[in-house]
């Protein structure tokens, strides 16, 4: 029976590209002269740790990695920016974790969507993915396209497309 995979992966060696365009790019913009920014991508823990002089930097400095983020053809959805910047010392600082793998309750929201759509698919979750099942490839195919205008709020990718 044909099948394919939902995960939601982040490209470790794309997001390091992204992250070092950024960096290069703040070091050569005029507003960031002379001003401590720090930018460290935990590869381990998928944590970018971010630390700028004033809550405005900060903003700038997020709004430079998304667009660089995109540009580098990541979805700018990987990041979980819900986490509040805190002030040490003259510092902001803001963790920012990188999403990769689908949680649980966000499996969970994409077995329900698929039900709902009432398609001739079964849907079940394996860990961090999610398989869909069918008789019909085109079944899969409106699968993938409901999946994509649900607008989930996480970065998916269909793989493993198999017939």
């Amino acid at each position: 029976m044909p099948s394919f995979d939902i995960v939601s992966k982040v490209d470790h060696q794309t997001l390091d590209n992204a992250i070092n365009t950024v960096k290069k790019e703040i070091t050569t913009r005029y507003d960031f002269k002379g001003s401590h920014v720090s930018i460290e991508l935990d590869k381990k823990e998928l944590i970018l740790k971010l630390e700028v002089e004033s809550d405005m930097k900060l903003e700038q400095v997020i709004e430079v990695l998304i667009s660089r983020t995109m540009r580098q053809g990541l979805d700018a959805s990987i990041y979980d920016l819900s986490k509040e910047p805190y002030q040490s010392g003259k510092v902001y600082k803001k963790d920012v974790p990188v999403r990769n793998g689908i949680k649980q309750e966000d499996a969970k929201k994409i077995v329900k969507m698929i039900k709902d759509a009432g398609l001739k698919v079964q849907a079940a979750i394996m860990d961090d993915i999610v398989r869909v099942t069918a008789k019909k490839i085109d079944d899969l195919q409106e699968v993938i396209q409901k999946a994509k205008e649900a607008n989930l709020g996480i970065p998916l990718q269909y793989v493993n497309m198999k017939s």
